[in-house]
């Protein structure tokens, strides 16, 4: 008869080789999913150019050819860059028609002729709350779907360090230049905002999908050419991804 102490250690390796092998599949099962959603994500997102240049991200954001970046992808206080053009996922080139941009909300609408486009699924009242995890997708440095992760820091307009007091979802996660109105989203796939700016190496900042959202209204209702555009100055320490 085996000693029960023998007994007790056999049957606790057991347990430990059993958790490990659940971890491992869990782990898996998590790094399966976040890759589909990247890839589920991606099919909505496009790259935009002036001439030559790659210069940002952007969503289709309706079927019908409606397309939402920042503002300062496609214009700066001197006016609209030339030459604006959106590649879409399967690399078909459009020119781009901007409807409407705001430079001190930092959003802009775009329309392109193609009306059987992938829109984003995005969620206008989900109500962040700090350590919730989330991924942002864009385009630095030329790569396509470039995904980085990171957890909510804080939302709402009250954020000190920034003195132009909008509403924001502040980040712990490293944008680069390339990520500019490319989709922030949560677990789900559903977009929550669109990437922005950061602050020093570790902030970024995106803008909430509701605040897109009743932009995209105003543009398509009333016609919003553009709004503060030449007033418009960020803050020092803020760097526009």
């Amino acid at each position: 008869m085996r000693p029960l102490f023998l007994y007790l250690k056999s049957l606790s390796s057991s347990c430990h080789c059993e958790k490990d092998v659940l971890m491992t599949r869990i782990w898996q099962q998590i790094n399966q999913a976040q890759a589909a959603l990247v890839e589920q994500v991606g099919q909505s997102v496009v790259r935009i150019y002036s001439g030559d240049d790659g210069i940002g991200a952007g969503m289709v954001w309706q079927a019908d050819g409606i397309i939402v970046t920042n503002a300062h992808v496609v214009a700066d206080r001197n006016g609209l860059r030339q030459n604006l053009a959106v590649e879409l996922r399967d690399g078909a080139l459009f020119d781009a028609q901007v409807l409407g941009y705001d430079l001190r909300g930092d959003v802009a609408v775009l329309h392109i002729d193609e009306n059987n486009l992938a829109p984003v699924s995005a969620k206008y009242d989900v109500q962040l709350q700090p350590g919730q995890y989330v991924m942002a997708l864009g385009h630095p440095w030329g790569m396509v779907d470039a995904v980085t992760g990171g957890v909510v820091i804080g939302t709402g307009n009250n954020l000190p360090e920034l003195r132009d007091h909008r509403n924001w979802i502040a980040l712990d996660l490293k944008m680069r230049p390339g990520h500019s109105g490319g989709p922030l989203f949560n677990a789900f796939g559903q977009i929550v905002g669109m990437n922005t700016m950061i602050q020093g190496p570790e902030v970024s900042f995106a803008i909430p999908a509701g605040v897109i959202q009743s932009y995209v209204d105003d543009v398509l209702t009333q016609g919003v050419p553009d709004t503060q555009a030449a007033s418009y100055q960020p803050d020092d320490d803020v760097t526009l991804v």
